[in-house]
């Protein structure tokens, strides 16, 4: 028997108006579809538990998104070209979804890819290309013995961070107060997220 949690209930009222009838659409099909379905928050959206993730929804302020984590492999679900994330683009009304029936077959679907074990395929993406470092920061690193230590022992997307947090401020000002707090961090060891590990 599936369990329904009661922060989605709270996800559902905070959202906005327009979002409420959708988000309860989903939510109801999914149960219809996959009877032992778990509700969790999970990267503060809902998310319904089945061997694993099954789907899961976000609301906006103007659009709602729903996905299934496995879509790769199910059939008759796609995204539409230029849309938001999720299999069925920018849900603005229930009426950008597919029917009752229909959208109960789909969870029946992913549900079953779960019962069978199924892996989603990983997605391959091309390393990002270097980011070549401005003089001043590396010349406040030449300044900076436990800064340029830790910089040195970095993975390339831990110095990528600070790269692209000093190189895409917009003033110069900002710039200049970015790369004073990175070297700062970088000396005491941390790196640009530091507060969020």
């Amino acid at each position: 028997m599936g369990t329904k949690d009661p922060r989605i209930d709270a996800y559902i009222a905070k959202a906005q108006p327009f979002a409420r009838p959708i988000l309860k659409y989903i939510r109801k099909a999914v149960h219809a579809g996959c009877p032992a379905v778990e509700e969790t928050l999970k990267w503060n959206h809902p998310s319904f538990m089945y061997r694993g993730i099954l789907c899961g929804m976000a609301a906006f302020r103007e659009h709602v998104t729903f996905g299934f984590w496995k879509a790769s492999a199910m059939s008759g679900v796609g995204a539409r070209a230029g849309e938001a994330a999720g299999q069925f683009g920018r849900i603005t009304s229930v009426g950008d979804l597919p029917g009752e029936k229909a959208m109960a077959a789909l969870v029946r679907q992913a549900a079953a890819l779960h019962d069978q074990g199924v892996k989603a395929p990983r997605v391959k993406t091309a390393p990002k290309p270097p980011i070549p470092e401005p003089d001043d920061f590396t010349a406040a690193l030449k300044k900076n013995r436990k800064a340029l230590e830790t910089y040195e022992r970095f993975s390339p997307s831990a110095r990528r961070d600070y790269l692209e947090w000093i190189t895409e401020a917009k003033s110069d000002s900002t710039r200049q107060r970015r790369l004073a707090t990175a070297i700062e961090w970088m000396a005491e060891g941390k790196q640009r997220n530091w507060k969020y590990m």
